[in-house]
């Protein structure tokens, strides 16, 4: 037994070192060969090689199964030390399935939701000749009164309106404009424009057209017009209309207004509007300068976007010769106004 418990510390060691010098004869065979980098596997087999062993009486051999292990599993480590080197297999893309095919069982049927109708067949069939349809190809036609009222003053009372129609395109639209006041029954004064609105920016429209000035016991007058309209940065809404006139009159009109909600359907509407003449015309009572000037707070409340009852105060001035003439004709300059009205949307 003696003799056995020798021969396993030797067997040990031998095994040790034939892999030690298996190991050091693979390193130097790399060293040497310039492409062992490209080609491990050639080595490997030196790893594996069967080294000459003592002669053994394997009759003694019994329970050393337990011994041998560790050898077992350091051989094993051997082995993959020196596969680690070697490059992974390729891989194999012929299993891989792409996208493509036909739709799963389970998939949602594309004509489920178009009621049986179909891109070329039926009422809906569109023509040979296909083209994507815009909003700004259709005409479309528009009617604002922005003001529609009844106003009180200090001994009088008055009847305004101010109004705009539309009909045209996104781009290109004929756009009528009415405003006017009346009282006991006749017709005070009277602006109405005829106009070709065309879009240069978004939110914005040039003007160009005529406009007419009537009245009761008043001359007409008529006026080439040209002007701007649109919103403002801050959502103000602006109108600004420059006018020649005959007799080498000029005129200019400019109005602003803005919207406050205060809850969805209550708004208050501010709005500021001003005269300005290039030179006295005594006929109408229009002197040179800025002519008037109003001042508005208007608080509506809509029941739709359609329809729009309101009431508010607003502050009538005339200035300068305009004033004066006012005056002499036993007029006031200025006076405060209550309104009451709707406001409608067609």
């Amino acid at each position: 037994m003696s003799a056995l418990q020798s021969a396993i510390p030797m067997l040990q060691a031998t095994r040790i070192l034939a892999a030690v010098l298996a190991m050091a004869a693979t390193g130097a065979a790399s060293a040497q060969d310039p492409h062992a980098g490209h080609a491990h596997h050639h080595a490997a087999p030196a790893a594996n090689a069967v080294v000459p062993m003592p002669e053994m009486d394997h009759s003694q051999m019994q329970g050393m199964e337990a011994a041998s292990a560790p050898m077992t599993d350091m051989r094993g480590m051997d082995t993959m030390e020196q596969g680690s080197g070697a490059s992974a297999p390729a891989m194999d893309h012929g299993d891989m399935k792409m996208q493509g095919g036909s739709a799963p069982p389970d998939a949602r049927d594309p004509h489920a939701y178009s009621g049986g109708y179909q891109l070329g067949v039926g009422k809906y069939a569109l023509g040979e000749k296909r083209q994507l349809v815009m909003a700004d190809e259709h005409l479309f036609a528009s009617v604002l009164v922005d003001r529609l009222e009844w106003a009180h003053a200090s001994g009088s009372n008055a009847a305004a309106y101010e109004a705009q129609a539309w009909f045209g395109t996104s781009y290109n639209k004929l756009v009528l404009k009415a405003e006017g006041e009346a009282s006991k029954g006749k017709l005070h004064e009277a602006r109405t424009e005829l106009l070709w609105g065309h879009a240069i920016a978004s939110y914005w429209d040039t003007q160009l057209g005529i406009r007419n000035d009537a009245g009761s016991r008043r001359p007409a007058r008529n006026w080439l017009a040209f002007g701007v309209q649109g919103l403002a940065p801050y959502w103000f809404e602006v109108d600004a209309t420059a006018y020649v006139g005959t007799s080498g009159r000029t005129a200019m009109r400019f109005s602003a207004e803005y919207e406050l909600l205060l809850t969805q359907r209550l708004i208050l509407q501010p709005r500021i509007e001003a005269n300005l003449y290039g030179k006295n015309d005594p006929e109408v009572g229009i002197g040179s300068g800025l002519s008037s000037g109003t001042v508005g707070l208007r608080l509506r409340y809509e029941f739709s976007r359609q329809f729009a009852p309101y009431i508010g105060v607003e502050r009538y001035q005339a200035f300068g010769n305009t004033a004066d003439m006012i005056r002499a004709s036993g007029g006031r300059a200025g006076e405060t106004r209550f309104v009451a009205g709707v406001r409608l949307w067609f």
